[in-house]
């Protein structure tokens, strides 16, 4: 069944003038955050996720330090929050930073909580973290890789060891006495994502079963990355993965014209558009591979600017975006022309991740959108494509939206 998950990054979008300030993460003085606006900007994204729940959709969080972008620095205090204030929605951390974690088997232990207390509807998901919070987290950017994998192997064997504690000495972590409680509730484990804009790690990510969530890559950009994961996955004798191994990020607005939903869409423009980082928070040494490094310095050599990969989308029309698949916007029926255009296009995938707020867009205006995707487009897309992904939840796409409780 295809799975379509709500997600807000839960921005601080009430900043000054872009010129005013150097870098809108690492730098930017929290001075800036006005903590009554931001009770109220919490509740806001609360009630968005508690919206999506009641229409059926899944909820999808994540992640980031020392940014107004993403004022969300715990993704597992809101998943606890969420795992008792929703009933239906599967949670998707996507997620935890583990290459920045000193202690993956506290992650575990988070993880297991919020497992038990949704009654197993956590989906987990692991990041190697963005190179801007290299400096912020006080981690060294050299073997982020290699801690990342090794991290995530010491979390599933903590979630799947239940005779007793085990030691861990391996080359990045070292633990005595590993015995998680409480365990998780899915057996063996739930299910585990990690999110990848490279091809080089959409091949590890296969070689371990894991899901593979790529973000806002566009239709050959998507395709290429799912493509190294399926032929990995057959080299490795694992067969042919289902679509529900696959998972894709865009922007999407629902209007009930293509009009409005145009509208809507240049509205969630806004998380392309405010991203000022300089270079030296973005191009860490040890953080990319040589050959990527090589090319960056030369950009720099050229008085070239080294933006964001996502910096080119950020003026683009929204026809173009749409064009690209990149966005999902326009009223129901091209919505979801639009989703089975690029499932086409990808080989396939078993869950969409919507961008469904940014900026200062209210309550109202992203769950309007919402109902209509889960109404109008989700049960079409649900009868024509042809998915294989993790157990429904509960309950039908006509559910009522509640009113805001903000």
């Amino acid at each position: 069944m295809f799975r379509a998950w709500a997600f807000t990054e839960m921005p601080y979008p009430y900043l000054p003038p872009e010129d005013s300030f150097e870098s809108v993460r690492v730098t930017l003085p929290s001075r800036l955050y006005d903590p009554e606006t931001g009770y109220q900007l919490y509740r806001k994204y609360l009630d968005i996720y508690a919206a999506a729940d009641e229409l059926g959709l899944d909820v999808m969080l994540n992640e980031h330090h020392a940014t107004a972008t993403c004022v969300e620095p715990a993704v597992p205090l809101t998943m606890a929050i969420l795992a008792r204030e929703t009933r239906r929605a599967r949670l998707l951390a996507l997620g935890n930073p583990i290459a920045n974690r000193r202690d993956p088997v506290r992650v575990a232990e988070e993880m297991a909580m919020v497992d038990v207390i949704s009654q197993g509807r956590a989906e987990v998901g692991f990041v190697r973290g963005v190179p801007q919070e290299i400096s912020a987290g006080n981690v060294s950017p050299v073997d982020m890789k290699a801690r990342f994998w090794e991290a995530a192997e010491l979390i599933r064997t903590a979630w799947t060891s239940h005779d007793g504690p085990f030691n861990w000495e391996g080359r990045h972590f070292h633990h005595r006495q590993v015995n998680v409680w409480p365990r998780v509730y899915q057996e063996p484990h739930p299910p585990i994502w990690v999110p990848t804009q490279s091809t080089s790690t959409a091949v590890e990510v296969a070689e371990r079963g894991f899901t593979l969530a790529t973000i806002l890559n566009g239709r050959r950009g998507a395709r290429k990355i799912f493509d190294a994961y399926r032929s990995r996955s057959a080299e490795c004798g694992l067969g042919d993965p289902p679509p529900g191994r696959f998972a894709y990020l865009g922007l999407v607005y629902v209007g009930e014209t293509d009009e409005e939903g145009y509208a809507g869409a240049r509205k969630l423009q806004w998380y392309l558009r405010h991203n000022k980082v300089p270079s030296q928070f973005t191009n860490v040494p040890g953080y990319h591979d040589p050959a990527l490094r090589a090319s960056l310095l030369r950009k720099q050599a050229n008085g070239e600017a080294i933006d964001s990969p996502v910096a080119h989308l950020a003026d683009a029309p929204v026809e173009e975006l749409t064009a690209g698949g990149y966005f999902f916007a326009g009223g129901p029926d091209t919505v979801a022309a639009q989703v089975a255009d690029f499932y086409g296009a990808v080989g396939g995938f078993g869950h969409l991740l919507m961008m469904v707020q940014a900026g200062t867009m209210g309550y109202d205006m992203a769950t309007r959108s919402m109902r209509l995707f889960a109404r109008e487009v989700l049960p079409r897309l649900r009868e024509e494509l042809d998915t294989d992904t993790a157990p429904a939840s509960s309950g039908g796409s006509n559910a009522r939206v509640p009113a805001g409780r903000s």
